[in-house]
């Protein structure tokens, strides 16, 4: 009988492999197919077994994917994190083999055998120790004075890295290797030598023995962990560069070793003319420790892909100057609680995310908007974890701690799309998983052909041909093409401001053809402020009109009725009691105060409840339109007494920003819910051609939608509440770093400084970026296309030319590390 089962959890054709290999296992089964696409797997099996024990045997096998029936609704489980046993984060594979899983301790990939990658985080900056350099037993949470000695206690040093420790692991692993190899290396080099001066010490089959002792700490110590590796892959049948090495190498030393201990078993053509079988230590050894440079090259490039996130971990802090009952005392921060008075000195890190209770200041937010100008601050203003105050002293309330802050959230998204696919990984992807079979068949079929044609010896030439075809064959410089662009270009963002949610967002960049853009907050400064009320009759006073319209808007959280209630406050109004208040979105605000209704809004409102406009009162609004401000009647009990103006001024860089994007060849849209007159005068200073006026969120949405159904690629950027429907609709979503966590939560690139130059910076980076990958993924395809047919001789015919294994062993170790080498000068592109 056979089932389908859907699988949760599987990302890439590793996981495929393993949910395959795992349910294969089960008592019972006779066969299994698993379709990644579909995320289903189709069980044979000669009598019904129960799912808990499928589920079970992938949760033994330590798996993270989860197993159910179709139709059945089950949330797939969720991997258990451990706290890190080595280094300060948790670990993964730089070249994504599962997706963007996770492992608790540094180690080898389970599917590709890669060294796994230190994440890096605000964690060891926040759970900073203080310890007494006297008593070093003593270890406190924060700073202060030693219980037994009473020294002050000092920060304790940072432990190293995992990164860190993986490198100093593999250089004296390195210099183990180099220091056996160097003397097999020699010792086989002197047959070059006329009358060898080392043959008169010691007959050649001796020395044959002392190589093969020298070999032995290579082999078995240095090296064996690509041994172990090798049999993993072959084991689990996720094939890589790995098995290739460890078939090579193991071939030659095998082969050796076997020639030493019994030289009658093989063919006069594989001796020497002293008997002595030829063997081949030294290319056994030479092969593995260049294997093993190319590994130490590449641990020291990956720990230079994630240093943008470095210099961020950097920034964070890890004590500050709390505020309590009027003392100034000095804590860790993370005993900084929300609502915590805090003093920031001239020249200091400001601790968390926060507001100015007290003092003025100019701050260098460069480190996360990219922008090099200090901004001025003041009392009310915000300020950011991270950035650097100016030269005056000021107080400041905690409003987000911890992970909450602003720099952490960055981290954790730079973290995130790092360890995200881009969908042109999936050109490698399908490469890859034929590569390394069809690299084994050729070395087969070279060793074959170069036995039945080749001069003689012909074994001879066959061992060695096959062997440099497997060994200069690099599937991970396939693997790592994309990875290491995506993870160099998010850094690069984040440093400049530009925070990029996934990999395919950054890709998607690069296609975008039109893009829709809000008004307020997006185009505008989002900081509007109040122009004048006027009034259409005389029933009421205008000091009345005022204190309905500042009472009314006190319920609600948007910009513009934020402007006139802080107008109000700052002339003395009383706020009134609003009941049954209602936020009608896209249109404005309801309630009744006093028993009277009220309605304050736009003119969909004005129309929803049914309320009359006249010419006359359209006509002394539009004045004040087409000065570009935004106006919102206020009707009581039904009747239009009067209309507040209110200006939002558009921000500096938004014409020059919105023409570099129209250079680019990509139509620029305003959706506005304001007024036509309004959106016309905003749109004919920037000198836009295409608007629309008085969309509601679902007509921006709608507007998003017909686009895509024309074929463009859209993307939409915003940052209120009524923009977050369009932002997750359209193709590519961009959100204000100024605005609303709901718009930033539903979009795929946030601009921290909410400037729409940022949109510039990110499509020239996404331009960077795309063209660094297919200069990786070419140099990638082609390095194997040429390398491989080299290795197995087909220049011989024509040149004479032969590719000793050892020259293979260089080319293939330096191939990845040529590829990480390439995406590292993303570093110092300017995206400006």
């Amino acid at each position: 009988m056979k089932h389908t089962y859907h699988i949760h959890g599987m990302s890439c054709n590793g996981c495929r492999n393993h949910v395959e290999q795992t349910l294969s296992k089960v008592d019972g089964v006779n066969s299994v197919e698993v379709n990644l696409e579909k995320a289903e797997a189709l069980i044979e099996m000669e009598e019904h077994i129960p799912i808990e024990k499928f589920q079970k045997a992938m949760e033994e096998d330590g798996g993270s994917y989860s197993i159910h029936m179709p139709g059945h609704h089950h949330e797939p489980k969720q991997e258990k994190k451990q706290a890190p046993t080595n280094g300060t984060g948790t670990f993964y594979c730089p070249m994504h083999c599962e997706g963007d899983k996770t492992y608790d301790k540094p180690g080898d990939c389970p599917v590709c055998g890669m060294d796994l990658v230190e994440e890096q985080n605000t964690s060891s900056n926040s759970k900073q120790k203080w310890t007494c350099p006297m008593h070093p037993e003593v270890v406190e949470d924060g700073p202060g004075s030693c219980p037994k000695c009473g020294m002050d206690l000092v920060p304790m040093q940072p432990e190293a890295s995992a990164e860190e420790k993986t490198y100093k692991k593999l250089l004296k692993k390195f210099w183990i290797a180099v220091g056996f190899t160097l003397p097999i290396f020699l010792i086989a080099m002197s047959e070059m030598i006329p009358n060898n001066p080392l043959y008169e010490l010691m007959a050649p089959q001796y020395w044959n023995w002392v190589q093969f002792a020298l070999s032995l700490p290579v082999v078995f110590y240095a090296t064996w962990m690509f041994f172990q590796r090798a049999y993993r892959s072959i084991k689990t049948w996720n094939l890589n560069m790995f098995t290739l090495i460890g078939i090579g190498a193991g071939v030659a030393f095998v082969f050796s070793v076997l020639g030493l201990l019994f030289p009658g078993f093989f063919p006069d053509q594989f001796k020497s003319e002293t008997g002595a079988v030829h063997v081949y230590f030294e290319a056994a050894t030479v092969i593995l420790t260049l294997v093993l440079l190319g590994q130490l090259l590449e641990a020291r490039a990956h720990s230079k892909t994630n240093n943008a996130v470095k210099e961020l971990l950097k920034l964070a802090p890890n004590k500050a100057i709390k505020v309590v009952n009027g003392e100034e005392v000095e804590v860790s921060i993370d005993h900084i609680e929300l609502g915590d008075v805090l003093r920031v000195k001239p020249g200091e890190k400001i601790p968390v995310d926060g507001v100015i209770t007290e003092g003025e200041t100019s701050v260098d937010e460069s480190m996360i908007t990219g922008e090099p100008i200090p901004v001025e601050k003041g009392v009310e203003d915000k300020v950011s974890s991270g950035t650097i105050n100016g030269n005056q002293s000021f107080l400041m309330k905690a409003e987000k701690v911890g992970s909450d802050t602003l720099l952490s959230q960055i981290i954790k998204m730079v973290n995130d799309a790092s360890r995200s696919r881009a969908p042109i990984q999936n050109l490698a992807d399908k490469v890859s998983a034929y590569f390394v079979p069809t690299v084994v068949i050729v070395s087969i079929l070279t060793f074959a052909v170069w036995a039945i044609w080749g001069p003689q010896p012909t074994y001879v030439y066959a061992l060695i041909n096959a062997i440099a075809v497997l060994i200069i064959a690099c599937p991970c410089a396939l693997g790592l093409a994309t990875p290491m662009s995506v993870m160099v270009g998010v850094g690069k963002g984040a440093q400049n401001g530009v925070l990029i949610k996934n990999a395919e967002a950054l890709e998607k960049m690069a296609d975008v053809d039109t893009l829709i853009i809000d008004k307020t907050g997006t185009i505008t400064e989002g900081k509007p402020t109040f122009a004048k009320l006027e009034a259409f009759l005389d029933t009421y006073s205008e000091a009345d009109l005022l204190q309905y319209v500042v009472s009314v808007n006190a319920n609600s959280e948007h910009p513009l009725a934020q402007a006139t209630v802080k107008y109000g406050k700052e002339n003395n109004i009383k706020i009134l009691k609003t009941d049954s208040f209602n936020a009608v979105t896209g249109m404005g605000v309801e309630g009744k105060i006093k028993g009277a209704k009220i309605h304050f809004g736009n003119i969909k409102l004005m129309e929803k409840a049914n309320v009359e406009i006249s010419d006359a009162m359209k006509d002394q609004v539009k004045k004040a339109q087409e000065e570009g401000k935004t106006v919102s009647y206020l009707a009581i009990d039904g009747k239009c007494q009067a209309f507040v103006s209110i200006g939002d001024k558009i921000k500096a860089t938004s014409a020059k920003a919105i023409k570099a994007i129209q250079d680019k060849g990509i139509a620029v849209i305003m959706l506005t819910g304001d007024n036509a007159t309004t959106a016309k005068a905003v749109a004919s200073e920037l000198h836009m051609d295409d608007f629309k006026a008085e969309t509601l969120p679902e007509d921006k949405m709608k507007e998003v939608e017909r686009l895509q159904g024309v074929g463009k690629v859209v993307a939409m950027a915003g940052d209120g509440i009524n923009d977050a429907p369009a932002l997750a609709k359209s193709d590519l979503g961009i959100a204000m770093g100024t605005g609303t966590d709901v718009a930033i939560e539903s979009a795929m690139i946030t601009l921290v400084k909410g400037d729409l130059h940022g949109i510039v910076k990110a499509r020239n980076l996404s331009e960077a970026v795309m063209k660094n990958i297919k200069q990786n993924l070419f140099f990638a395809l082609i390095y194997n296309t040429i390398g491989v047919p080299v290795a197995a001789g087909v220049l011989y015919p024509f040149l004479g030319i032969l590719l000793s294994p050892m020259i293979a062993a260089l080319a293939m170790s330096f191939s990845s590390v040529s590829v990480i080498a390439n995406a590292l000068r993303l570093r110092t592109k300017s995206i400006d």
